[in-house]
């Protein structure tokens, strides 16, 4: 009997001492994120609960980011070249500190993984993970009537990324519905293609609710033939009074 009580308490002090080593690394992980983040004091981050996801089974939280363009256009200042250069120069600051996080990662021997951005083909036009939802889930902004997230402090003028850790965080506040004001078009009406429906977000929206996606993707891809990429085509992006 009194055996039997020192293996069990010898048990739970087992137990109390890993749960204790892993409250350590969790914190410590969380710090050294935020620290990374201070580096870069332009970046708009948060963390955001992954239980939506068919990921769940294997990571609990999603970090995810939101990195400034490099030059804020505007309509009046807009060319396609010129949103293209700021999209690249975000995804520049993006991969640096996607290397800091996977470094600091490694070190404490936390398990993540980083979803591709890229849809798994040109007809379903679906990424494994959907940035956009996961950035509404952190509260880092909401999906505007032009099918991508705006963010109060830049609008829709940000370039997303998502590293999936196998730990839980503070998560952000799930943003539900859209803050654009119920009259404002002015990406409805930019779009050359009129591919965007004006339709107001809320959580269970559904893409095809709000963008005809195919075409979109359709027109910026004819600009393949001559430029060797899609059209970058900022215009519902520029034109948004957010962040502006």
């Amino acid at each position: 009997m009194f055996l039997w009580k020192m293996k069990g308490e010898s048990g739970i002090i087992k137990f109390i001492n890993n749960w204790k080593v892993v409250c350590e690394v969790v914190y410590m992980v969380e710090k050294n994120i935020r620290n990374i983040f201070l580096e870069y004091p332009e970046v708009i981050y948060g963390f955001t609960n992954i239980a939506y996801s068919e990921y769940a089974s294997t990571y609990k939280s999603a970090l995810v980011f939101a990195v400034p363009y490099g030059e804020q256009l505007t309509i009046e200042t807009y060319s396609e070249e010129k949103f293209e250069k700021g999209i690249q120069d975000a995804k520049t600051v993006l991969e640096k500190i996607l290397t800091q996080l996977q470094k600091m990662l490694d070190e404490y021997k936390v398990k993540y993984y980083i979803p591709p951005v890229a849809q798994n083909n040109e007809i379903d036009l679906i990424a494994p993970f959907s940035f956009k939802f996961a950035a509404v889930n952190a509260g880092l902004g909401w999906i505007g009537k032009n099918e991508v997230v705006i963010t109060e402090k830049y609008g829709p003028r940000v370039r997303l990324s998502v590293i999936l850790i196998n730990e839980k965080f503070v998560y952000g506040n799930k943003i539900l519905k859209s803050n654009c004001p119920e009259n404002c078009k002015k990406c409805v009406d930019v779009c050359p293609h009129k591919a965007l429906h004006d339709e107001q977000w809320n959580i269970n929206s559904l893409r095809s609710n709000i963008i005809d996606y195919q075409l979109c993707n359709e027109k910026r891809s004819i600009y393949i033939k001559t430029h060797g990429r899609k059209n970058a085509c900022g215009l519902c992006m520029v034109v948004c009074p957010f962040g502006t």
